[in-house]
């Protein structure tokens, strides 16, 4: 199983640091920038469920035994919301790293829990309540009759993990911080050749359909910033008009598939000439990796 833009776009990227993350503590946890969503897989369901100003929490459900799993419960009201809404146990935390704005409403989570302990699942010991240590790239771990792949991408942050599922014909990877829709996440606590491997070598080899469930509402300044690398993509510039319409009526961008982001985002067309040229990397995807990367950062 497993553009010339630059001025605009640069009035639009949301630069994030490590020490954003602690700022947003101040702010309401139950902040609704997208409608709550749902999209059915057949033999499990995940819901959308937006928090703080942009990131993503996912309700994932087995339709067959109503067990269900949060990914990065940042905002544990609008969680056990959905779960009351959804009739539904919750039982397990898929943490995808340990930044606040994922990993921060862990604790008033398991708090304010009155069924069974939940079961906290991530790869850094700097997650709070974390009961399973994901240290092995691969575990697979089981929710109701569905199985979870762990995968580990060490970048973002060193603990990073993402989690796939594959049911038949549907297929899903929650990617938090290291794949968005149109690009990845700062190399915080990683190298290039780290952000490299978790793309190339491991998420752009799960089937084009996979749906990509990533942590944060990016995507319309990711494809900006795609045109400017590509721009004559026509790819990107389809998605791009798809998704200014969705965000005009607060729908979310979410979620996107491998087989696309192959398509539209420069962090997974490393190793095409067309984004070579542009920084002026041919032949080595690592160090186009680097270069986009700090392109993106100083825009």
């Amino acid at each position: 199983m497993f553009i010339k833009i630059l001025s605009s776009l640069s009035s639009t990227v949301i630069k994030k640091s490590p020490f954003l993350c602690t700022c947003l503590v101040h702010r309401s946890l139950t902040t609704m920038h997208s409608n709550i969503t749902t999209k059915e897989f057949g033999k499990f369901k995940v819901q959308i469920l937006p928090a703080l100003s942009d990131n993503f929490m996912y309700l994932l459900i087995d339709n067959s035994t109503k067990e269900a799993a949060i990914v990065d419960p940042v905002a544990p009201d609008v969680v056990w919301d959905a779960v009351r809404k959804e009739n539904v146990k919750l039982t397990t935390v898929l943490t995808t790293h340990h930044h606040w704005d994922h990993a921060g409403g862990n604790k008033e989570l398991i708090n304010s829990n009155t069924n069974d302990q939940l079961t906290v699942i991530g790869g850094d010991d700097r997650i709070d309540g974390l009961t399973v240590m994901i240290d092995t790239h691969g575990i697979d771990l089981q929710l109701g009759t569905l199985n979870i792949k762990c995968l580990r991408t060490p970048c973002h942050t060193t603990g990073h993990v993402c989690y796939y599922i594959n049911e038949g014909k549907d297929g899903v990877v929650f990617t938090g911080d290291t794949l968005f829709l149109g690009g990845c996440g700062r190399f915080f606590e990683g190298t290039a050749t780290q952000m490299y491997e978790a793309l190339i070598k491991i998420l752009s080899q799960l089937p084009d359909n996979t749906a990509v469930f990533c942590g944060h509402e990016y995507a319309i300044q990711n494809l900006k910033f795609g045109l400017h690398v590509e721009p004559s993509n026509q790819h990107i510039l389809t998605k791009l008009e798809d998704i200014e319409t969705k965000r005009k009526n607060n729908v979310p961008s979410v979620p996107s598939t491998i087989g696309l982001e192959k398509l539209i985002n420069p962090f997974m067309r490393v190793e095409n000439e067309s984004v070579q040229k542009v920084t002026e990397t041919i032949g080595d995807p690592i160090k186009t990796m680097k270069m986009l990367r700090d392109l993106k950062n100083n825009l």
